[in-house]
């Protein structure tokens, strides 16, 4: 497979990196990631929505490293706190402060907890919220999808699976958190598989033709 058919996934977050290399693997789609790619480059992620800031990161990449690229943008949307943390999801408890021991996931989780300390019912309601973009080699955005998980805040920490919020978020279905499930039911239900199903037929489609 030449270079150019190479699919590279735009992301250095090794959790990302784990659940769309999982859900890829059954279909036969080899994916390298930025971390193995010379030529990478860093991208501002200055979008005001997710669909924006995956465009940037998938457009960037695949002009830099002429290689098929499928980027996603995603992070959780709490209505109550006016959709925070939303694009800011990675970044909600700011930079890490000096002699800092917490995590910036465990510092993100501690502040969204700080921030619905008293909030009760339908105001802890949130969603987890995905767009994924997959542009050619060119850098031209080809197909995009996207793909929603509904839940709630739970009041404290409950598993250690996932990354991110997972240890906060509730899915109803299950009475459980993300970080209480399982990667196999996660890789059916989350946001991120949602969308990269819906994608897949299309990335198979590309790929096949160039």
């Amino acid at each position: 497979m030449s270079a150019t058919m190479s699919l590279v996934l735009g992301t250095t977050n090794a959790g990302k990196l784990r659940e769309l290399g999982e859900l890829l693997a059954p279909f036969g789609i080899p994916c390298r990631s930025l971390r193995e790619m010379t030529g990478a480059v860093e991208v501002d992620e200055t979008g005001a929505t997710f669909a924006e800031n995956a465009a940037l990161k998938a457009t960037q990449q695949a002009q830099a490293l002429g290689c098929w690229v499928l980027a996603e943008d995603s992070g959780l949307v709490v209505p109550a706190l006016g959709g925070a943390p939303g694009v800011h999801s990675a970044r909600f408890s700011g930079p890490a402060p000096a002699g800092a021991r917490e995590t910036t996931d465990e510092r993100n989780n501690s502040l969204l907890l700080e921030r619905l300390a008293n909030a009760t019912g339908r105001d802890r309601a949130a969603h987890y919220a995905c767009h994924a973009a997959l542009a050619d080699p060119t850098g031209r955005i080809v197909a995009v999808a996207d793909g929603v998980c509904w839940g709630e805040i739970a009041s404290r920490r409950r598993g250690g699976g996932g990354f991110g919020y997972d240890p906060l978020f509730i899915v109803p279905e299950y009475h459980r958190t993300f970080g209480e499930l399982s990667g196999a039911v996660k890789a059916v239900v989350s946001h991120r598989a949602r969308a990269l199903r819906a994608m897949i037929p299309q990335i198979v489609r590309h790929l096949a033709a160039s």
